[in-house]
């Protein structure tokens, strides 16, 4: 413990999954620095280890407990947390693990620091009292904040876990947005993304707000340099909502979840959406937002999904042309209705129809980066470049620009947290290599 004598304990948080939990996990940062903790990597040693855990699949699961249990071998004598969406969904299995010592829902998520402080039996004088470190980031390894509107989902699709461990929509008020958006960009933020499971329904609980005038809220009453939408659904792309990208300072990057392209495994998925009615708005954003880059999940093996159902997936992103795909195969999540449904597919099965969707994604994303080369671009840079200022090479750093692409170039030191502009030059395997137009920050 690092408690003894004026040294502060330390905290580190390991995030999975989705924005939502990066937004979750911001706020536990504050939350843990306001209380007297200091924060450090999660491969440091450490008094306090929090894993934010995913579960939207089985997958996510396994990453957590060997997250878990590789957190108490590196630090055996640490208050090992478990926290996020399959603390919410399965508690009782984290608890069995025997390297945590503390299993906190979702909806325990906001007393969490105050358990932690209780456990370990902290003094009250670590916990400093007032707002002294509210411009203060939590974080400096990050160059974009995500901040939540709102939180839960109604729509109950039989494949997805969120209703079970995020509960009923819910949105955050205008002015708590607005304030939190202005006290990211105090701290330093350069790009405020806003994050929630459907923020598409967002404000529905009140009269005369939606998604739309919140956006037109957080742009007129903050200095936000870039404000990115996280994702919405397709039903909920129209005109109006598209007119507040006329301010450049909203990124033009949209991802819209396609999750089926047959109408057929759409219904039993219980989406709200037919093939045709999605890709009808990949063709009002494109028509009315110039240049847009559009993204996608797709999840491939349902139950009851047919060879001919797999080939309309496959036929409608061809036709799409996405900027990006996620490919994932179904996996059975306990309490959903998709569990019980017959004609569960076998693995192998599964596995080559992601196989050749990947394929096409990879295709697609390759596609979309020729097709900007040459072209200019304002890219956020990241605050951790690679290599040495005074080698041949020098220093590489890595970055997005407004429309998702992720950007390379070799600088000077000093370009983290700048927005600058850059000419795209040639494709690499992960993303576009750019060249520096000047030093000048936005």
């Amino acid at each position: 413990m690092s408690t003894d004598g004026n040294a502060a304990p330390t905290v580190a948080i390991e995030t999975h999954g989705c924005k939502l939990n990066q937004a979750d996990t911001l706020k536990l940062s504050r939350t843990f620095a306001e209380a007297g903790f200091r924060h450090v990597d999660t491969g440091e040693p450490v008094d306090v280890y929090v894993v934010n855990s995913c579960t939207v699949t089985h997958v996510a699961d396994g990453k957590a407990r060997h997250a878990l249990r590789a957190a108490r071998r590196r630090n055996p004598n640490a208050t090992i947390v478990a926290t996020g969406c399959y603390a919410q969904r399965s508690p009782e299995e984290l608890r069995d693990l025997e390297e945590i010592d503390l299993v906190i829902g979702n909806a325990e998520k906001s007393t969490l620091v105050r358990q932690v402080v209780e456990w370990m039996g902290l003094p009250d004088d670590i916990r400093p009292i007032g707002d002294e470190l509210k411009h203060t980031p939590a974080s400096v390894s990050r160059t974009r904040a995500m901040v939540k509107i709102q939180e839960g989902c109604d729509q109950v699709c039989a494949y997805c876990i969120v209703p079970k461990v995020r509960g009923r929509e819910r949105s955050i008020p205008v002015d708590q947005v607005v304030e939190e958006v202005a006290c990211r960009v105090a701290e330093g933020y350069k790009e405020v993304v806003l994050t929630g499971t459907q923020l598409g329904t967002y404000g529905f609980e009140w009269p005369n707000t939606s998604l739309r005038g919140l956006i037109q809220s957080v742009l007129s009453e903050t200095a936000a340099p870039r404000l990115r939408v996280s994702s919405l659904q397709p039903q909920e792309v129209d005109e109006d909502l598209l007119e507040c990208w006329s301010d450049k300072r909203l990124c033009p990057h949209f991802h819209l979840p396609l999750q089926s392209g047959s109408d057929a495994v759409l219904k039993s998925m219980r989406r709200r959406y037919t093939s045709k009615e999605y890709a009808d708005a990949i063709r009002l954003i494109r028509d009315r937002v110039p240049g847009a880059s559009i993204t996608a999940d797709v999840i491939v093996g349902f139950p009851g999904e047919t060879d001919e159902d797999f080939q309309r997936t496959y036929e409608l992103c061809d036709s799409i042309e996405f900027a990006d795909m996620h490919v994932f195969p179904y996996s059975i999540r306990p309490g959903t209705t998709g569990a019980h449904l017959s004609g569960q597919l076998l693995s192998d099965v599964k596995t080559l129809r992601v196989r050749r969707l990947l394929g096409l994604a990879q295709k697609q994303s390759l596609d979309f980066r020729r097709g900007v080369i040459g072209e200019t671009r304002f890219v956020l840079w990241e605050l951790n470049p690679v290599g040495e200022p005074d080698s041949d090479e020098g220093l590489r750093w890595s970055g997005l620009t407004e429309d998702y692409v992720r950007v390379a170039a070799a600088g000077e030191t000093g370009l983290g947290n700048r927005i600058t502009p850059v000419r795209l030059m040639s494709v690499d395997e992960t993303g576009v290599l750019a060249e520096l137009i000047n030093l000048a920050s936005h």
